[in-house]
């Protein structure tokens, strides 16, 4: 099935939120810091899913494209864990729309210093891609999201 429509516009031009509804998964992720070099923080293929449920709650979560495989007879020990830890991002909450920006209020993240954040977001879609990006304290994020069936 082809998916060429444009994205749906509101009258003051911003996206509307019907679009961003559904789960997404990871195409691509890259990094640049201020200075412009590039940091592939989750490798050259990294795996995630992201959603914007009707509910008004969201969850993404990123995974490094290559990580540890533990033996699922036994817990990770705790440098395996800090391996795990080091190659993973994953937060939950709510999230609202406000033009080309989606914030996400974050309940619970996997490092705890995101929990009671607000996340900004800039994005467009095109299509079914989803074009995020996120400004850190020192590099801008992009993502590049598919819509899944």
């Amino acid at each position: 099935m082809s998916w060429a429509r444009p994205p749906a516009y509101g009258r003051d031009g911003a996206i509307e939120v019907e679009e961003l509804y559904g789960t997404w998964k990871l195409v691509s992720y890259t990094a640049r810091s201020e200075s412009g070099e590039e940091a592939r923080t989750f490798g050259q293929a990294p795996s995630g899913i992201l959603n914007y449920g009707r509910d008004g709650r969201m969850f993404a979560m990123v995974v490094k494209d290559e990580r540890l495989k533990v033996d699922a007879s036994r817990e990770p020990t705790d440098t395996e864990a800090a391996g795990l830890f080091h190659t993973m991002a994953a937060y939950g909450g709510t999230f609202t729309v406000a033009g080309d920006r989606v914030t996400h209020h974050v309940d619970i993240s996997w490092n705890g210093s995101w929990t009671g954040t607000d996340q900004v977001r800039t994005f467009r879609i095109e299509g079914r891609r989803l074009f995020i990006s996120s400004v850190q304290s020192d590099f801008v994020a992009s993502l590049v999201w598919e819509k899944m069936k």
